[in-house]
């Protein structure tokens, strides 16, 4: 239901480089901290493409790879849409989405996992364009990069739902259960928009070799939904009676 992930709604890799138990009480921001976030978001924008520039380019050895232009593309343009909607609508949200501070342990080794895994899917594509390892069809490339955009959206979808999508797993004080909206379908959507986004990455980069990497995810994030809806469990009022009227996880259907 209440989804805190390491995902590129907000480039969760490079953001964190994309889970608390404590309860934590949220207010409105004043002028002063609008004034700090939106100092720390001047900062992260270019850090956060200067870091996908780096791990892209110099594996690839070259500027001359289109599919990590497009890919960059496809991540900035709605990550902008996204960063302005928020700092307008709902500052805190987004506060929230650039905290780093994961206090449980559980949480805090699948970040680390989590992060390597990231690393090495993210170099891998570029080695495979330096050598030439996969032939991916255009068409095939750019089909990629709209399951990217689609899973962007319901992430997106996922912010307009639910103020309290912390990064971080957590409950509120004034937390309530979000049952409406994709929360209808599966508890956890922003984490099924994050997963279509990031197995879609490999071929929107060109590289089948990554491929087995980014299948690791998905296993990543089962250990952490289970680790998370304990503490929803424990600590979030309605959240036993939700999960009785919305049987999936994370795929309609399946789990």
């Amino acid at each position: 239901m209440d989804d805190k992930c390491y995902d590129t709604s907000s480039l969760g890799l490079f953001t964190q480089i994309i889970f608390v138990r404590e309860t934590t009480i949220y207010h409105a921001m004043d002028a002063e901290e609008q004034k700090k976030l939106r100092k720390k978001i001047v900062v992260l924008v270019p850090a956060v493409l200067f870091a996908l520039c780096l791990i892209f380019f110099i594996p690839a050895g070259t500027l001359d790879y289109w599919e990590a232009w497009v890919f960059i593309a496809v991540l900035f343009v709605p990550f902008l849409f996204v960063l302005t909607y928020l700092l307008r609508k709902d500052p805190s949200l987004l506060a929230r989405r650039i905290r780093f501070n994961e206090k449980e342990s559980a949480q805090r080794r699948i970040i680390k996992a989590s992060g390597l895994i990231f690393l090495a899917g993210f170099l891998i594509p570029g080695l495979d364009h330096r050598y030439g390892w996969s032939d991916i069809p255009v068409e095939a490339v750019l089909a990629a990069d709209v399951l990217v955009i689609v899973g962007y959206a319901l992430v997106f979808l996922v912010f307009r739902q639910n103020p309290f999508a912390s990064r971080v797993v957590e409950v509120a004080q004034d937390q309530t259960v979000i049952s409406t909206g994709p929360y209808a379908r599966v508890r956890h959507p922003m984490y099924l928009g994050t997963s279509i986004m990031w197995l879609a990455t490999p071929v929107a980069l060109g590289s089948y070799w990554a491929l087995p990497v980014f299948l690791i995810l998905p296993i990543v994030l089962v250990f952490r939904i289970m680790n998370e809806e304990e503490v929803l469990l424990r600590e979030l009022p309605g959240y036993r009676e939700y999960t009785q009227k919305v049987r999936y996880r994370l795929i309609p259907g399946i789990w």
